[in-house]
Formats: structure tokens, C-alpha cells, sequence
């Protein structure tokens, strides 16, 4: 799992839109987690929270923190409960929040598209986010292909569409993001 400045974005995400939408549960806090890190991706060449998404016949998943959730690391088991929901004939998870909310590792454009996510979707389940996330062409469809992308991860590229008149530039700063992360992360 991200042990960076990234996972405290994560955690704080997490806290955000299960203190900030209904019917927070695993497939909807994934769905937003990946609206937000490409829709910022699209905008600036880097996600808000750092973590690969893989194609997976339901959507994308951000692997790492599915691995977690059925074990959640103290960080994150202190932030956030995972609460079973009788719904008719089914259980679901919920998400919620216990601690409270920090907006100083935010940008505020990150804080607008998070802002923005949560008042979209705050009311739904996970229906209307299944179909803006499985949209054709999209990311995920693109890689998913009818399952022969089933596991392979989804470049965040794919956020900036080949019309896009700023495609080059934010490209440009995912490569210059990329860089600086991996200098940052060698030995000195």
C-alpha cells in the first residue's frame, strides 16, 4: 500500500466522500476514488491519490486498497469504519467516516473535483456511476476491450482524449510528474 504523502491523500478521500455522499459502499467509493484521479489527471498530468486502476469486469479498481480492504492498515482502520447493511434480500458495505476530514494536503482544484464528485453523486447508488465509468471508449472500456484487458491496469493517458488542444502539455507534465518521482525515490 502508498506510503507517501499520496496515502494520506487516499485516507482523506476516503473520509471525504463517506462523510460527504449516501450509500457510500466499496464498488461507490472506487468509482469515485477513480473519477477523481483521472478527472484531475485529465486537467493537470497526475492523480490525487497515486494508486494504479485495473480493468476488471466491474469497473476499475484501484488494486492496492482492494487488497486492503479486507484488512485495513491502522491508518486507514483509524479513519474509517466498514459497516455491513441489510438491503432487502442483500448485505452491503458501507463506508464511514470517524475521523474528521483534513483539506491541508489538498489542492484547491483537487478539493473542487472532490466538491464536485460528492454533490454529483451524493444521492446514488451505484448504477448511475456503472455507467459513466463503463462509458464506451472510456478509460476502463478501452482497456477491458470485452474482457480481453480483464486485469491489466489503465493508463491514466487515456483520461486526455486525442482532441483534447492541451493533450501534449498535460502529457508533457504527467512525464515531468513521473520523473520527479522517481528521482525522489532513489537512494542519495
Amino acid at each position: 500500500m502508498l506510503t507517501n504523502p499520496n496515502r494520506t491523500k487516499l485516507i482523506n478521500a476516503v473520509v471525504y466522500f463517506a462523510a460527504n455522499t449516501r450509500y457510500c459502499g466499496k464498488v461507490k467509493l472506487f468509482k469515485l476514488l477513480y473519477l477523481l484521479d483521472f478527472g484531475h489527471f485529465r486537467e493537470t498530468g497526475r492523480s490525487v491519490t497515486g494508486l494504479d486502476y485495473l480493468a476488471w469486469r466491474l469497473g476499475p479498481v484501484p488494486l492496492e486498497l482492494a487488497q486492503e480492504w479486507e484488512q485495513l492498515q491502522g491508518d486507514l482502520a483509524a479513519a474509517i469504519d466498514i459497516v455491513p447493511e441489510r438491503v432487502i434480500d442483500y448485505t452491503r458495505e458501507r463506508v464511514v467516516a470517524k475521523a474528521k476530514f483534513d483539506d491541508s494536503q489538498f489542492t484547491p482544484r483537487e478539493l473542487r473535483l472532490m466538491e464536485e464528485l460528492a454533490a454529483k453523486y451524493r444521492d446514488e447508488v451505484t448504477k448511475p456511476l456503472i455507467s459513466f465509468t463503463h462509458a464506451e471508449r472510456g478509460p476502463w472500456d478501452k482497456i477491458w476491450d470485452n474482457g480481453r484487458g480483464a486485469n491489466e491496469r489503465i493508463p491514466y493517458g487515456l483520461a486526455v482524449t486525442d482532441t483534447d488542444p492541451n493533450r501534449d502539455a498535460i502529457l508533457g507534465a504527467a512525464e515531468e510528474y513521473e520523473a520527479i518521482a522517481a528521482a525522489d525515490s532513489r537512494p542519495h
